[in-house]
């Protein structure tokens, strides 16, 4: 009983510094704030609330009198829709005019800001927090057999609660929910789930949490071949072809419904059809959104790529980033492993993140989480990249005056990262796969010593990471005082802007690369976190 309760107690703890963060984050500046007259992305999801609430299911994604489409037009899927009617009809309870049809946009007062930094809180509290918690629970952990549980019940227990820290804590997603504004933690939070479901072998409950998840935001589509080629892998793989037939309808049978009863109110009319599937993909926008961390806007310095025609650009993008994903989806299609699909889930994302069209700073959180799943299998490159995805989104945050949480949470987080590592895996933590059988701990080493003299060998050989490491930190550093304190030359406005973008992008190249790498050629790895 005293266990239990202790891990209760921990867990408690670990959710509320979470939560302090989040809200310590959300006292600050948000996205458009006293920036007339559109505002920006808190503006946009305060209309949203308002338009769903005053109007007709029919016309939330269509122009109307009542509903100008230039004005942050309703532009996610009808979940997120419905998420803005129920927050809709909670505001209209606390302040009718929070959500009064046209005279209240650009709304503004303290105890507006007050219920939607509440509005995210909640929504960390019922979809995205929970799913990590399972995620990063024995039952979920336990089934990827690359990460040794310790032996004794205590330690299963402070690593969990190390690791679910670490996730919480990442500081992208709190500065981009919390600080400049969004509910990503909601779809994130689904694909999490479906995510700690598929590695438990629950494929139906993984097929419905991220229907749920793609139903809420469009961009869960940089996931969804990942979640395809796996299920589908494993229907393949089934030797019994009644079963696999099986298999297969069963999943059909969840996904099917569930799209179907989200959007069961816009169905009644292929026009109303159209016109959402029209507002979810707008390719009469541009390739990329301000100075994106992706190959286009690196290319873009040698050749306008924002004056082509956006056709042309869109199917450029698509070719680009059906070619740099067919890798990853075609292994995990033929081999279907559960350690290959969190790697895959990495990898598609990059892809998408680095070679699709019309790519926001924001999307790199699409690959951050899923590397945060990574993170007990490989500590080093994912901190590495998490760092350097945070660092990414610095234009954004200092357009949202969010300089001083971004400072602290990303020291923060790095010292927790240093600390907890040393810690709870310590150099008894580091671990090694070998070409030819499992997961063996650094004292189980000396039974063989070939194995142990390989080891010694890859640290050896491996230690110049540790000095690109160094020199890629400091990088970020550097830039990130240019961009505070250095005024840009007046014919070259956006100078730091777009080399941080450029620097963050080969870095990203370079992390695609190598999980790709470690995903198609699984090879012998040490985690680097000791010397």
């Amino acid at each position: 009983m005293t266990d239990r309760v202790s891990r209760r107690v921990c867990l408690i703890l670990v959710v509320s510094v979470a939560i302090f963060l989040r809200w310590c984050v959300s006292l600050f500046s948000y996205s458009g704030q006293n920036k007339p007259p559109m505002f920006g992305d808190y503006e946009a999801q305060r209309h949203w609330m308002e338009i769903t609430l005053n109007l007709p299911t029919k016309e939330w994604y269509f122009n109307t009198s009542n509903n100008d489409l230039q004005y942050w037009g309703l532009d996610y899927p009808p979940l997120t829709a419905y998420h803005s009617l129920i927050c809709g009809y909670v505001a209209r309870y606390i302040n009718p005019e929070f959500v009064a049809l046209k005279v209240s946009r650009g709304y503004e007062s303290y105890e507006h800001k007050l219920f939607m930094r509440a509005t995210v809180v909640v929504a960390d509290l019922l979809v995205y927090i929970p799913a990590l918690c399972c995620y990063f629970s024995d039952k979920s952990r336990g089934q990827i057999n690359k990460f040794n549980k310790p032996s004794s019940q205590k330690a299963r227990h402070d690593t969990y609660v190390a690791e679910l820290f670490l996730a919480l804590i990442y500081p992208g997603i709190i500065l981009i929910d919390h600080g400049h504004f969004q509910y990503n933690g909601v779809s994130l939070g689904f694909m999490v789930a479906a995510v700690a479901a598929l590695l438990q072998s629950k494929l139906l409950v993984a097929a419905m949490a991220f229907c749920l998840a793609l139903n809420y935001k469009q961009m869960e589509l940089y996931h969804s071949l990942p979640f395809f080629c796996y299920m589908l892998g494993v229907c393949l793989s089934t030797k019994k072809k009644l079963l696999a037939l099986k298999k297969l309808l069963c999943i059909a049978s969840v996904v099917i419904p569930t799209f179907i009863l989200v959007w069961v109110p816009f169905l009644s009319n292929i026009d109303v059809i159209l016109q959402v599937l029209r507002r979810l993909f707008p390719l009469y926008r541009g390739v990329f959104e301000d100075k994106v961390a992706n190959v286009w806007c690196a290319l873009n310095i040698v050749y306008k790529l924002r004056n082509v025609d956006h056709l042309i650009m869109a199917k450029i993008c698509l070719v680009s980033t059906l070619l740099a994903v067919t890798p990853t989806c075609l292994d995990l299609l033929l081999h279907p492993e559960k350690n290959k699909f969190l790697l895959a889930l990495i990898n598609s994302s990059l892809a998408f993140f680095l070679f699709s069209f019309h790519v926001h700073e924001k999307s790199i959180l699409l690959a951050a989480i899923p590397a945060i799943l990574y993170f007990p299998i490989e500590p080093f490159p994912v901190f590495w990249f998490l760092l350097v995805s945070n660092f990414s989104m610095l234009p954004l945050i200092l357009k949202d005056n969010v300089l001083i949480p971004f400072v602290a949470l990303t020291i923060f987080y790095f010292m927790s990262v240093i600390v907890i590592v040393d810690i709870e895996f310590g150099c008894d933590g580091m671990r090694l796969k070998s070409d030819s059988g499992p997961v063996v701990s650094k004292s189980n080493v000396n039974q063989k010593s070939q194995t142990k003299v390989k080891l010694k060998k890859q640290l050896s050989n491996e230690k110049w990471l540790s000095y690109a490491f160094m020199a890629s930190i400091i990088g970020c550093v550097v830039l990130t005082v240019c961009s505070i304190f250095i005024k840009p030359p007046q014919k070259y406005p956006d100078l730091f802007p777009l080399i941080v973008s450029v620097y963050s992008c080969a870095h990203f190249l370079l992390f695609f690369l190598y999980f790709m790498y470690r995903q198609i050629s699984p090879d012998t790895h040490v985690c680097l976190k000791c010397d």
